[in-house]
């Protein structure tokens, strides 16, 4: 039985099957940001699934904080032959999402399939948006460049026991590129990795926060963001503004009514601290780029030096995971005095961290709690969170 889910599955014509793509284990973080957006969504491996309008889609490349990119699924089907592949992405809409001369790039994969030879796969799709568009240029990539920030439609193409997925990408450069990171210390956290650290731990900017490991800034700034309820994406550029059913005047609307949603200040204390003078003018420097440099205060300190506070709030930060030879005395060192400095000097603030390794964690003698898992830049790390006692 062959199997045909196209854009129009639904009684509704302007009704698109949407995907938010995340992380590993960020998938319910994703699901709870787009619940507060009012739309309805299922977490499915790798990301956060529902059906809406486009301006659902514009929404959710504005507001998500969490989320890689969002895509649109097409169409899936099954396709043994390329017989059977021309005959299904012929019924495909191309001309909902690209127009005559339209730069296109093709991402596919084939594996465990009839048809393994993906340029020729390519090939049956350019030419089946030809019929509907007219003359495209199209390029066929094997894999995504880390920051592509080229402007190209990007249709992504998989094939998996011979079931086809064609899914077309609304976001352009992928969503952690925020556009203020260009300073960076060493080891940069991915905007959209802090952005969880902060949401998994349950901070939305009623309290106050320090990051006494800030490197270049990241969590701090993400979390003036949060505090100011400023929508990371108002100032970007999105795949899904070129597409012949969007329109700038709608677009226009949403990202003023955000921006009329910008706090002037952040309402609660956010401090960001690294002994490493390079990595506070790199997050200096972010901050400003964020918008968001009044709002943050950036300390050149030890973390030994972190100030005693009487009150409650949350330390949040991506400490060393110690995978360099020779690390491992020196790191057991920096965590057991993450714990002595908690413990000394904010014993009521609740602690959220990064880590990588079990044994790193006990060193900081706090009661540290699963919040979820997920990889950063390859190395798989548990986000760790410790309720004040």
């Amino acid at each position: 039985m062959i199997i045909v889910v196209a854009v129009n599955s639904s009684r509704t014509p302007n009704q698109l099957s949407a995907f938010a793509v995340t992380a590993p284990g960020l998938e319910p973080i994703c699901a709870a940001e787009l619940e507060r957006l009012q739309i309805s969504a299922i977490v499915e491996p790798g990301g956060v699934a529902w059906t809406g309008d486009l301006t659902s889609i514009a929404r959710a490349n504005l507001w998500l904080r969490t989320a890689s990119r969002v895509i649109v699924r097409v169409a899936e089907f099954r396709a043994r032959t390329f017989f059977e592949l021309e005959r299904h992405a012929k019924r495909i809409a191309w001309e909902r999402f690209v127009s005559p001369g339209t730069p296109v790039e093709f991402r596919v994969t084939c594996r465990k399939s009839k048809l393994y030879h993906s340029g020729a796969v390519v090939q049956r799709f350019i030419e089946a948006m030809v019929r509907h568009v007219g003359e495209v240029e199209a390029t066929h990539v094997a894999d995504e460049e880390e920051g592509s920030t080229n402007r190209r439609q990007l249709f992504v193409v998989r094939f998996l026991h011979d079931l086809c997925t064609v899914s077309v990408d609304s976001s352009g450069p992928l969503l952690h590129l925020r556009g203020y990171r260009q300073a960076v210390a060493k080891a940069p956290l991915r905007e959209t990795l802090a952005a969880a650290t902060l949401l998994g731990s349950g901070w939305w900017g009623t309290s106050s926060l320090v990051d006494p490991m800030c490197g270049s800034g990241t969590i701090p700034i993400e979390a003036a963001l949060i505090a100011r309820r400023m929508a990371p994406g108002r100032r970007r550029e999105f795949s899904f503004l070129e597409w012949p059913e969007s329109t700038r005047d709608a677009w226009a609307r949403l990202t003023t009514d955000a921006d009329n949603q910008v706090l002037p200040a952040s309402p609660v204390s956010i401090t960001g601290a690294d002994r490493d003078e390079g990595a506070i003018s790199a997050a200096r420097a972010n901050a400003e780029r964020a918008g968001v440099a009044r709002d943050v205060t950036f300390e050149r300190q030890a973390l030994s030096a972190l100030s005693p506070d009487e009150g409650s709030g949350l330390i949040a930060t991506n400490p060393p995971y110690g995978h360099r030879i020779g690390e491992a005395d020196r790191l057991r060192n920096l965590y057991a005095q993450l714990g002595n400095v908690v413990r000394a000097k904010r014993p009521r603030w609740d602690v959220v961290l990064l880590s990588a390794d079990p044994m790193l964690e006990r060193h900081t003698g706090l009661a540290l709690d699963e919040v979820l898992r997920t990889r950063n830049g390859g190395i798989a790390v548990r986000l760790m969170k410790h309720v004040a006692g």
